[in-house]
């Protein structure tokens, strides 16, 4: 008798069917070393070794064809497989790796920030839409920050409720700063930063921190990043220079409390 495993040993081991290493046979992927005197197949330690490799590549996707090219190699040994393996490993690794991190954020983000449904946003916030993925993006952006772990562990989700009490603020302070900016007055006027202050504390409440510094840097998007002013001005409110304005008026509120 034939010395090695039989089919139904090599499937039980190997996690596969008895159905899948006839099929490796008949396409010549794997065929087995030895055959008892009644025909049966017997894998060797070297069909084993060779099995191995197939369901590895099998695993990251190739085809039988790519593989048997692959395995049947003549210039690869038992060390060049295993090179060849680790790096698509690593590769695959990566790749899932990044795949986590894009869940993680859209499910931080949706935990964050879902509570409305769509109709309800429209009826809250008067019909403004933030760009599409930006949720996703704005967790990929600041997720890693202080400021945002606090309000992740400290705030959680906002119920239609809190979102209607910060639109009414929101609104009710776009509406002073508008006025102080009609009126002419200057981004370091007692006004202007009174109300840059005021806005400071109003993110703190959100955030759990928001020094000086920090609000100044924050506020230096409303000049660079429409999308950001958006968030704070909708755009039929905003005037000309308005995000800059903003900025500046940051600017001399955190030089009057250095």
């Amino acid at each position: 008798m034939s010395a090695g495993l039989s089919v139904g040993q090599v499937a039980e081991l190997a996690g596969v069917t008895v159905r899948t290493l006839h099929h490796y046979d008949e396409v010549g992927l794997l065929s087995p070393s030895g055959r008892t005197a009644a025909g049966y197949r017997r894998y060797s330690g070297g069909d084993l070794d060779r099995l191995q490799r197939i369901l590895f590549y099998r695993e990251l996707g190739f085809g039988l064809d790519e593989i048997a090219s692959i395995v049947d190699d003549p210039d690869a040994d038992a060390v060049a497989h295993l090179e060849r393996q680790r790096l698509l490993l690593t590769e695959r690794i990566e790749r899932l790796g990044r795949m986590v991190a894009t869940v993680d954020r859209t499910l931080e983000a949706k935990r964050l920030g879902e509570a409305l449904t769509a109709e309800e946003k429209l009826e809250v916030f008067g019909g403004y839409r933030e760009p599409e993925g930006y949720s996703e993006q704005a967790v990929a952006r600041w997720g890693d920050t202080p400021q945002w772990r606090w309000a992740r562990d400290n705030r959680g989700p906002m119920t239609k409720e809190d979102w209607e009490k910060a639109e009414k603020v929101r609104r009710d302070w776009v509406g002073r700063l508008l006025s102080v900016v009609d009126s002419g007055a200057a981004p370091g006027s007692p006004a202007a930063m009174d109300l840059l202050e005021e806005h400071r504390r109003m993110l703190a409440e959100f955030m759990g921190e928001c020094d000086h510094e920090l609000h100044r840097h924050l506020t230096e998007l409303y000049a660079t990043d429409p999308v950001q002013l958006a968030f704070l001005i909708r755009e039929p409110d905003q005037r000309p220079g308005i995000g800059r304005y903003l900025a500046d008026a940051a600017t001399a509120n955190a030089a009057r409390y250095a």
